[in-house]
């Protein structure tokens, strides 16, 4: 059997209205920031629970042009953690700022809090918090903490579109909310796309400024800007998926349920327990000799993944900033852990396959 991670056909509920809303866009000759474009930033908006959604190119555009509209750069200091994507700390060095790593918890591989409070220094401008995994992070506690210094709180929801904290969804609780749409993502468009999303109408204002070029009416170019709209081809796939949202997540809390019954008793073990507020984009678990697992899995038609198994801290492309210091739960998440399938229609004998997979696999297994 082959248990895939992707099943994008099924993600169409409606191709024939998706397919002729396309073909509408593709006659009429509005392409940029047009009707379908403005009709899902308004449907994202309310969605998430706020007044303003900014639909930009990518997830790392989102976060550059957020870190750009709050007046973050050079001699300021941002705070993320290590166990994150190369985005992340990308774009905080896009905009000319110095990134300030922290590790991750051991017992679920997210931002540790403490240590962020830790670090927060005098150049100290803002702190990335990363819902890494579907999982959202303690926001109650991060607000207490940037509001106490005066640092701008940026939301990275690329992996956790639908997590929710306290009955609030992620995105809703720093000043901005920034989203990816990549074809991986829960919400996935049908190529790169993103979003910026906040209560802040100024700041709402300035990114949709920043995204133009700089330009504030026509040929009135106002700020060095970027070229970094949603395309509206994009936003048609986007509007046709998103009232399904939140039943797909749904449909990966049950999986991640039947995951976690059967891996009882096995040597793997899920580095999150199940929660309802956690919508699953991957279900991480740590496993011994994790390459050789790994490579079993995949023989067995088993289209398991490791994500992160480089922290950004060791990437060559920051070897100047000085980030190669230790980060252990970082590491140790980096050579110990891999992410079974996960999909809202998952059959339960595909989930069995897996798990009987994993099981073999882990026997072979020093």
């Amino acid at each position: 059997m082959d248990v895939l991670r992707y099943d994008y056909a099924a993600q169409f509920v409606d191709l024939d209205a998706t397919t002729a809303a396309i073909r509408t866009l593709l006659t009429n000759g509005r392409y940029i920031l047009e009707e379908n474009v403005e009709s899902f930033e308004c449907r994202f908006a309310e969605y998430i629970g706020v007044d303003h959604a900014v639909g930009v190119n990518s997830g790392t555009d989102a976060l550059i042009l957020a870190l750009r509209a709050l007046g973050i750069g050079p001699g300021d200091e941002v705070i993320t953690v290590a166990n994150t994507f190369h985005a992340t700390v990308l774009a905080i060095t896009a905009v000319g700022a110095t990134p300030t790593l922290v590790d991750c918890r051991a017992d679920d591989y997210l931002m540790d809090i403490a240590q962020v409070r830790g670090v927060i220094g005098p150049r100290t401008r803002a702190v990335v918090a990363v819902h890494l995994f579907g999982k959202a992070l303690p926001m109650d506690q991060l607000r207490r903490l940037t509001d106490q210094h005066s640092l701008a709180l940026i939301e990275d929801c690329a992996q956790a579109v639908g997590a929710t904290f306290q009955g609030s969804r992620v995105g809703s609780f720093g000043q901005a909310g920034c989203f990816s749409f990549h074809p991986s993502k829960n919400l996935a468009a049908a190529g790169d796309a993103g979003a910026v999303l906040t209560a802040d109408r100024a700041l709402a204002d300035r990114i949709r400024v920043l995204r133009s070029l700089g330009q504030q009416g026509q040929n009135n170019h106002v700020a060095r800007g970027m070229n970094s709209k949603l395309d509206g081809l994009q936003a048609v796939v986007l509007n046709a998926k998103i009232d399904y949202l939140d039943d797909w997540n749904s449909q990966r809390q049950e999986v991640a349920a039947q995951y976690a019954g059967m891996l009882a008793g096995t040597r793997a073990r899920a580095t999150l327990a199940p929660d309802k507020e956690h919508i699953y984009h991957l279900y991480q678990v740590a496993v011994p000799s994790r390459d050789d697992v790994l490579a079993d899995l995949r023989r067995r038609g088993v289209d398991a993944v490791v994500r992160y198994p480089v922290p950004v801290n060791r990437q060559p492309a920051f070897a100047d900033l000085g980030l190669g210091v230790s980060f252990p739960e970082a590491e140790r998440q980096a050579r110990s852990t891999l992410c079974l399938p996960i999909r809202p229609n998952l059959t339960r004998a595909e989930v069995d396959y897996v798990i009987h997979s994993l099981t073999a696999a882990l026997a072979q297994a020093n």
